[in-house]
C-alpha cells in the first residue's frame, strides 16, 4: 500500500522555461533591477562598492537557482523552516502504484 513511483504533484508543464515559477521570476527581476539602478547612480571606483552593487542580482540569482529534489534554493530554504517550526506527518501520494514486483527493486 502506498507504493507509488510517481508523485501526485509533478507540476513542470506549469512551469516557465520547466524551471520557473512566477514568483521566482518576479523575484530576479526585483534584483536585477535593483542592481541596475545602482549601476547607472553609484560610481563603481573599487571593487568592494562594486560587488556590493551586483549582490541584489548575485542573492536572488542563488535563490531561484534549481537545485536536485528541491525546485530550487528558495523553496528548499521555506521547506526546512517549515519542518522544524512545525511538527507535520508527511503522507506520500502518488498516481503511478507499484504493485509489488521485484523488477522495481532491482
Amino acid at each position: 500500500m502506498n507504493n507509488y513511483i510517481i508523485p501526485a504533484n509533478t507540476k513542470r508543464g506549469n512551469l516557465i522555461f520547466s524551471i520557473f515559477r512566477k514568483q521566482d521570476l518576479i523575484l530576479f527581476l526585483i534584483g536585477l533591477s535593483i542592481t541596475f539602478i545602482m549601476l547607472m547612480f553609484i560610481p563603481t571606483n573599487s571593487t568592494v562598492i562594486t560587488i556590493l552593487i551586483l549582490l541584489p542580482a548575485l542573492v536572488t540569482g542563488l535563490l531561484v537557482m534549481p537545485i536536485p529534489y528541491y525546485h530550487n534554493v528558495l523553496v528548499a530554504i521555506t521547506e526546512m523552516i517549515t519542518f522544524f517550526r512545525t511538527n507535520q506527518k508527511l503522507v506520500w501520494k502518488g498516481w503511478c502504484a507499484n504493485d509489488g514486483d521485484d523488477e522495481l527493486k532491482k
